[in-house]
């Protein structure tokens, strides 16, 4: 069995990268980035365990795309690699970033060639610019680009990172700490995806799969008097409302459920839980304006929705249009990709009563174009 465990590292913020999607969460065909990157370091069959550190948030969904282990992450690169290594049982640990995501297989070789042999283990590329300091030039032959992943003997890296000191890398720990370094040769392929304008370098990654991804929901509320009436996002002029824990915009609250079962995240009770005081009164505008930020930071982008109102009680038809700007406006897309249609119960159940609504909405996703930043 190997004794080496490979941590990958994805809990940061990524606040040069400038797109609506973290970039873990860009598109390689069928895969997120995070997971075409663990997926291959995989395929070397050299692990003993692959750990994936991530925010607890985008843990909770990682966990349906694949049996890693994941650890929550920390405010640092520091804290999320000290927060891995207390679960690493392995005496060698390879330490990467995931935004080095095209890894190249025979640097990847080099370095695990050289375990053992020095406290850890650095993939390096020569300077061939000239350096300054300040107003003076430096000799570059003595200068090196330091490059991950890094393969580090694990006793020694936990001691160097316990002493609260912050370090760039896990080789400054380990040198800070009076530890040893051996150099192999690194990879111009393992460049580190940090802005946009990074996306060019990267040839292992693929354009994002043309796959539509669908999502239906439902929802009733009964009627209750005395209070506002919104249905999506508009105020009807009637003189009663829906009883419910938020405003009650049960065509909203319809389609939250379709984004949400598209895109695979559950539902809106898990999101917003009628037993929680602050979601109490909530206007169900800003709740959908939540999920379609969620749902746009994790590559998805909102194709199409259909919304279906079943009432036989308001008359709907005045407010038609107003409801399908209004939509189009909170999803962030044209009013021609909103669908709003109305039917009665004729007069049939509790709904043919006029005793409430039922909504139902489909939605369709995609996943966000990159190659046309």
């Amino acid at each position: 069995m190997s004794n080496i465990t490979l941590i990958l590292l994805g809990a940061g913020s990524a606040t040069r990268f400038k797109m609506k999607p973290k970039k873990q969460w860009l598109y390689s065909g069928d895969k997120p980035l995070w997971l075409q990157v663990a997926d291959n370091f995989a395929k070397l069959d050299k692990f003993k365990e692959i750990i994936v550190v991530s925010s607890k948030e985008e843990i909770a969904f990682m966990q349906f795309f694949a049996d890693y282990k994941f650890v929550v992450g920390g405010n640092t690169r520091q804290l999320s690699l000290e927060n891995a290594l207390e679960v690493v049982t392995s005496s060698f640990v390879l330490v990467s970033d995931i935004a080095r995501c095209c890894i190249d297989n025979e640097m990847i070789e080099r370095v695990l060639l050289q375990k053992g042999n020095a406290d850890c283990v650095v993939p390096v590329l020569p300077i061939v610019d000239t350096l300054y300091i300040d107003n003076n030039p430096i000799d570059r032959s003595s200068a090196k680009r330091i490059q991950t992943p890094q393969l580090s003997k694990t006793s020694f890296l936990k001691k160097a990172l316990s002493l609260e000191t912050e370090y760039t890398d896990e080789s400054s720990a380990i040198v800070a700490n009076g530890g040893t370094v051996a150099f192999v040769e690194g990879s111009e392929d393992a460049h580190k995806l940090t802005t946009v304008n990074d996306l060019n370098k990267l040839a292992c990654l693929q354009a994002p799969s043309s796959r539509v991804l669908t999502g239906f929901g439902i929802d009733i509320h009964p009627f209750e008097d005395g209070k506002k009436m919104m249905l999506c996002g508009v105020e009807i002029d009637v003189p009663y409302g829906f009883k419910a824990h938020s405003d009650g915009d049960v065509a909203i609250h319809a389609l939250i459920d379709a984004l949400l079962g598209a895109g695979g995240f559950g539902d809106i009770g898990e999101f917003f839980p009628d037993t929680d005081p602050k979601y109490a009164g909530a206007d169900s505008r800003e709740l959908l304006k939540l999920v379609v930020s969620k749902i746009n930071s994790y590559g998805l982008v909102i194709g199409n929705v259909d919304i279906s109102i079943i009432a036989q009680a308001p008359r709907l038809l005045p407010y038609k249009d107003t409801m399908r700007r209004t939509i189009a406006t909170l999803l962030g897309i044209k009013a021609n990709f909103v669908n709003i249609k109305a039917t009665t119960a004729e007069r049939l159940g509790f709904l043919g009563r006029k005793e409430g609504v039922a909504v139902e909405a489909i939605a369709n996703l995609n996943y966000f174009d990159w190659t046309k930043k």
